[in-house]
């Protein structure tokens, strides 16, 4: 898909690899409506920006309130134009502990941002997108969409359905104009924790010297805009994504026992 005059709504764009993705979007000539929750994190971007005017906007948003992010086409198509796509990176992780002791105040919050904002967006843009002559949707699923990791099971639940979500979705557009991409970031030297108001646990530093390299925000958000132009089907980030799609398929319980230890010290 061609990137420059193209109009794009990207979630999580004050922070991490959204806000990556939108700065190399505009990078590349397009326009583009960046969502989130924070208002000083959308600040912060379009002071790094550096965008012509008019070329972002900034909209804070709950993708949560189904409601709220209904009125968004009309509100972003005044502003740039109807919509060609739609790129969903926002998400949180949870606090590092068992389903046994994990709130289903903190399972619900997790699934409604991580799967229902998905929801919410596609099935809000999906009308305008389905009219423009090519379109794209691609949403950030994870590692932990397609390999079980202790301490991380209800993220990783969430991230499971937007995986599935998207596939099934990139089925029924077939015969359409709309591109659909599913990614799976492995590690990502993003604020993910802070964002997501989680404390991390005491490290074991034999674990963390062990724990391969994460992949920076901004070459993640590369990637990223690379399988959006590609039409890709599926973009994995990182050696260790890749390795571990590999290893969960040829031996997959072998590769969730292989996990499992290594989040023994996190979990106790």
């Amino acid at each position: 898909m061609q990137i420059a005059d193209k109009v794009f709504v990207v979630t999580g764009g004050g922070n991490g690899m959204g806000r990556e993705v939108t700065l190399g979007l505009l990078q590349r000539g397009a326009r583009v409506a960046a969502l989130d929750l924070s208002e000083a994190g959308l600040a912060e971007t379009v002071g790094l920006a550096g965008a012509p005017e008019g070329r972002l906007t900034t909209h804070v948003v709950n993708v949560t309130d189904r409601a709220a992010v209904e009125k968004l086409p009309a509100e972003i198509e005044k502003a740039h134009g109807a919509v060609d796509g739609l790129l969903n990176v926002a998400g949180i992780i949870q606090p590092f502990v068992k389903v046994q002791d994990l709130d289903y105040a903190v399972m619900e919050r997790v699934m409604n941002v991580n799967f229902w904002g998905v929801v919410h967006t596609i099935k809000a843009f999906l009308p305008t997108l389905l009219a423009r002559p090519e379109a794209a949707i691609l949403n950030v699923s994870s590692m932990g969409g397609f390999l079980p990791v202790p301490g991380q099971a209800f993220y990783g639940a969430s991230k499971a359905a937007v995986k599935l979500l998207t596939e099934a979705l990139f089925a029924e557009m077939q015969g359409t104009n709309v591109h659909v991409t599913v990614v799976f970031p492995g590690g990502v030297g993003t604020d993910i924790t802070k964002n997501s108001g989680v404390d991390m646990p005491n490290m074991d530093p034999e674990m963390m010297a062990k724990a391969p390299k994460t992949t920076t925000p901004a070459d993640a958000g590369r990637q990223i805009i690379e399988g959006l132009e590609k039409g890709a089907y599926r973009v994995r980030i990182g050696g260790d994504a890749r390795f571990m799609d590999r290893f969960s398929r040829f031996a997959p319980r072998r590769a969730t026992l292989l996990i499992a230890n290594q989040m023994k010290s996190l979990l106790g």
